[in-house]
Parts: C-alpha cells; sequence; structure tokens
C-alpha cells in the first residue's frame, strides 16, 4: 500500500451551512474529535475502523456512517488497501426546522441511535448532495430539497416520520405562497422567500404544503418549472432560452430535470411534439 493521504474540503457558496469531505487515507490516524455538525458519510473503498460512544466499528464500502452533533469519534484505514470516502457536515440549524416539519416534535437535538446504516435510500441522498455541491449547474431550490430528502431519511430511520393526512381546506396563505412561486419562477428562489411570502415560519410552511398539496415545495417549484419549460418547447422556443426563463442555472440543469419527468431530453421531446 502506497502512503497516500489527502483530504479535499469543498464549501458551496450558496449553503454555508453545508461542507463536504473527500479524503484518501493509507497510515493517517483521526485523533480523538467532534463535529458541531451532523457528519454523514460514506466509505467508498477500502474499510474504515473508528470508535465511536464507546464501540468500535468498521465499516465497508457502502456503509453511511453517521455521527452525531458532538459525538467524539477518531478514524483509520482498517486493512492494507488505501481507504477512500466522503462526508457531509450539515450544521443543526440547517436540520432542525426540517425534522419539526417532517414530525420529529421534541426540543432537544434529534440525535441519531445508530452509527453504521445499511440504508439504500440515504447512501443514495448522500451522494446526490455531494454530487450538488461539487457544481454551481444547480438551484438552490434543488440543493434544498436534496437536504430535505436526507432529513425525512433521517425521521424515518429515527422512528419519528409523520406523513400527514391531505387537508382539502383552502388556505389562502398557501395559495399566496402558489402566486409567489408562479410569478417569481424564473428566479432563484428559496424556500426561505416563499415562506416569507406567506407570512409563515419555514417550519409550519413546509409541514402545511405538504398537508394542501400532498407534496414539498421544493417538489412544486420543480414540477412549475418543467411545465413552463414543456410548454415553451412545445412553441418551438429555444432549449436554452427556455432554461433561464424557467428558472433552471443552465440547458444542462433543465435537461437532467426534464429527462426525469419525461423520459428524454427537451430536444427530443421539441422534435417528437413538431412530429405531431
Amino acid at each position: 500500500m502506497s502512503k497516500d493521504n489527502h483530504f479535499k474540503y469543498i464549501n458551496n457558496e450558496q449553503h454555508q451551512s453545508i461542507s463536504m469531505l473527500t479524503a484518501t487515507m493509507s497510515d493517517f490516524i483521526y485523533a480523538k474529535h467532534a463535529h458541531e455538525e451532523y457528519s454523514i458519510g460514506i466509505t467508498l473503498q477500502g474499510r474504515q475502523d473508528f470508535f465511536c460512544r464507546n464501540a468500535f466499528y468498521k465499516s465497508v464500502p457502502g456503509n453511511v456512517i453517521l455521527f452525531n452533533p458532538e459525538d467524539i469519534h477518531d478514524g483509520h484505514s482498517g486493512t492494507e488497501q488505501n481507504l477512500e470516502y466522503l462526508m457531509l457536515y450539515i450544521h443543526p440549524d440547517e436540520f432542525q426546522p426540517l425534522f419539526k416539519a417532517l414530525g420529529y416534535q421534541q426540543d432537544c437535538t434529534l440525535r441519531m441511535a445508530n452509527t453504521l446504516y445499511a440504508d439504500p435510500l440515504l447512501r443514495n441522498q448522500v451522494i446526490h448532495l455531494s454530487r450538488l455541491l461539487q457544481t454551481n449547474s444547480t438551484s438552490k431550490i434543488e440543493r434544498e430539497a436534496a437536504v430535505l430528502q436526507m432529513a425525512q431519511s433521517l425521521v424515518r430511520l429515527n422512528g419519528s416520520l409523520d406523513l400527514p393526512a391531505l387537508s382539502t381546506r383552502v388556505d389562502s396563505l398557501l395559495l399566496r405562497a402558489k402566486d409567489y412561486i408562479l410569478a417569481n419562477i424564473d428566479n432563484d428562489i428559496a424556500i426561505d422567500d416563499i415562506a416569507h411570502a406567506a407570512t409563515m415560519s419555514k417550519y409550519h410552511f413546509i409541514r402545511r404544503f405538504r398537508e394542501h398539496f400532498g407534496i414539498t415545495p421544493h417538489q412544486y417549484v420543480l414540477n412549475c418549472r418543467i411545465n413552463y419549460a414543456r410548454r415553451a418547447l412545445q412553441v418551438g422556443r429555444d432549449a436554452t432560452s427556455v432554461a433561464v426563463e424557467s428558472g433552471f442555472a443552465d440547458a444542462s440543469h433543465l435537461n437532467r430535470n426534464f429527462k426525469r419527468v419525461f423520459g428524454m431530453t427537451p430536444k427530443q421531446f421539441q422534435l417528437q411534439w413538431a412530429r405531431r
């Protein structure tokens, strides 16, 4: 095994409360320490050996490692093979209103009972958010949606997830939020902006929006943008212009999200529509 120790920290300017580490380790050994953030990562190669909460762990590729804020831990490579892993650091202030909106109603900080998880959904969410942090070709809503999805997995694994029943009551504040979204479809809006328009806290807004519309506000914004783009493409608009006007960072950002809904790129959709 070559002596290979590399550490790279990544911080996204638009999301200061979240950072990321990618690491390759051969003979480096972490001293015992703790972070004020939730530390959520994936072992990618080798074996990740560490001590945490009076127990010793051996994490193999695919495992999700989760340290609560202030969990004391160390770490080193457990085999002759170099260890590779990535770790996200998410401040509790980022998660707290999301935990409450999803069903965790205790006043104390949510603390996960386990340190190692073999949960495919959470693993994919960690990978997805790590990719978003490494590119500027994403919107605020898309990054916030990725954090919300991860928060939902943590609340689910904690046993506190609450799926509220749909409400049929007309809510004028939520309708005001819907109008704000449609009026600002081309802007890089955040959930805080929409909640402010609805004169609600972020926690109450996300929870009531889910109850009223059956989806998160993040999903609703993305759906509005894709529908706007579809209508523009149907009348022959250029995909690059459509991407900007519908609030996507660029054409590749539109392509990625459009294909998830329609199974084809905007250009393919436009060509098929023109044949009708």
